[in-house]
């Protein structure tokens, strides 16, 4: 019994050079399952492609995706990407040689929350990813059936064939409305795509410039601060060199009134030694050196005062001058800190002026819009901000709330546990009644004779 060609499924992998790895999918599946492990991708996140092959070696279907492995080699247990359902479901490529294939990128693919997990191929002269996987499945390398001789081939000019959209019978009124709904949701997909990578791309810029100039005004600051730094360990070291100085003068000063003291002694012994010759003699000798004795103790203590007296007050500027660098190193810190605190404002502001909405969604109130100058309060207290939207006290909204999330009685019973009775939800706050709305018809029953006694 001869064995027929089939479409074949396989999963090619790619690095920078190109396509470096490929299989069928079933043994893609084992790698899926832990069964076969690819050390040579071993923690990585690598490209990968399926393609769906036609017995001619022709493709079919492509979808580009990533898929990472762990550090021995085995794939992500968290990988659950459907690429049979994408194949399937994704629009139309470029043809590769049997029509239009069926291709799923980040740029084309039919399911929004797998889009993240796709890439773009390559369509440039060079290096083209599409050309590369038709060279590689021309190859054969895998060993599949091909199928050796082709059908007879139909002259194109008597080739009559309808659209695809027409192959089956439909309305044609059906059939319009839907090609005009498939156009227009295209076009809008199209738009917002390019809308969000503008955007995308702009707040990255903005984000990037944020961080550089907060670099530049640490670097600023930093250098700033080192300069203070040394200024402050250079006054503190002449400081300290004055006061040495002061100290040296000071033993200076003690020396020579030591020497003074021994001079007046030796002199003292001299005049005694003089009195034995003469009163007259030694009353003059002595008035002549007490007088000399005195000029040049006063001299020598005028002369140490003002010394003193000069250093003192070239310490008292010292002073001064390290608590005005101080004052000026902490005023700097607290700009610096100020600074930084405000570049998150001004990137909101930035945003506003580019044309960025801040949107929120509650309900009862629907999407909001929220103007640049209510940020702070909506964050302050979102249910508030939402209340006075609605033309309702916050108590009334956050028990409307609750009664629309789980529209049941919440009456307490006798034995303590709610009531909780199912009744009809209330679809906007202004229209709910506290005690009414959210009371079965027992309830609110008790709670009107109450009232009424």
């Amino acid at each position: 019994m001869q064995i027929k060609p089939q479409m074949v499924e396989a999963v090619l992998f790619f690095n920078e050079r190109g396509i470096c790895k490929e299989m069928l999918f079933p043994e893609f599946e084992a790698v899926l399952d832990g069964v076969v492990n690819l050390r040579e991708f071993a923690d990585q996140q690598m490209r990968a492609a399926y393609v769906l092959i036609d017995p001619r070696l022709l493709i079919r279907a492509a979808v580009f995706f990533y898929i990472d492995f762990n550090d021995d080699g085995s794939a992500d247990q968290g990988w659950n990407i459907p690429l049979r359902n994408l194949a399937e479901r994704t629009g139309r490529g470029p043809d590769l040689g049997a029509g239009p294939i069926r291709l799923a990128c980040r740029s084309q693919c039919p399911v929004s929350w797998h889009q993240m997990h796709l890439w773009d191929p390559s369509l440039g002269s060079e290096n083209n990813t599409l050309s590369l996987l038709v060279e590689r499945v021309k190859r054969n390398q895998l060993g599949l059936l091909v199928e050796e001789e082709a059908p007879p081939v139909v002259p194109a000019e008597r080739l009559q064939m309808v659209a695809e959209d027409a192959w089956y019978a439909r309305d044609p009124a059906k059939a319009a409305a839907a090609k005009r709904s498939e156009a227009l949701e295209q076009e809008q997909r199209q738009k917002a795509a390019l809308l969000i990578k503008q955007q995308r791309q702009r707040i990255t810029n903005l984000e990037r410039q944020r961080d550089e100039d907060v670099a530049r005004l640490r670097e600023t600051a930093d250098a700033q601060r080192q300069q203070l730094q040394a200024e402050i360990a250079t006054l503190q070291q002449r400081l300290q060199q004055q006061i040495e100085l002061n100290g040296s003068l000071h033993a200076q000063m003690v020396e020579q009134a030591e020497a003074f003291q021994k001079a007046r002694e030796e002199m003292s012994g001299q005049l005694r030694t003089l009195e034995k010759n003469g009163r007259i003699e030694v009353s003059a000798a002595r008035d002549q050196f007490e007088h000399e004795a005195q000029a040049r103790i006063a001299a020598a203590i005028a002369e140490y005062k003002e010394q003193v007296s000069i250093r003192d007050v070239e310490l008292a500027y010292r002073n001064e001058l390290d608590a005005q660098l101080e004052e000026e190193i902490h005023r700097l810190t607290l700009e610096r800190d100020e600074l930084a605190a405000r570049s998150g404002d001004k990137i909101l502001e930035q945003l506003a002026q580019a044309g960025v909405v801040f949107m929120a969604y509650h309900p009862g109130a629907g999407h909001l819009t929220i103007a640049l100058a209510d940020i702070a309060r909506y964050q302050a207290n979102p249910l508030a901000y939402v209340a006075a939207k609605c033309a309702v006290s916050e108590e009334q909204y956050r028990q409307w709330l609750e009664h629309y999330q789980q529209p049941s009685c919440v009456a307490r019973l006798p034995s303590g546990e709610r009531c909780a009775i199912p009744l009809d939800k209330i679809d906007s706050p202004s229209r709910f009644v506290i005690g009414h709305s959210n009371c079965c018809a027992r309830h609110r029953t008790e709670n009107r004779q109450r009232t009424g006694s």
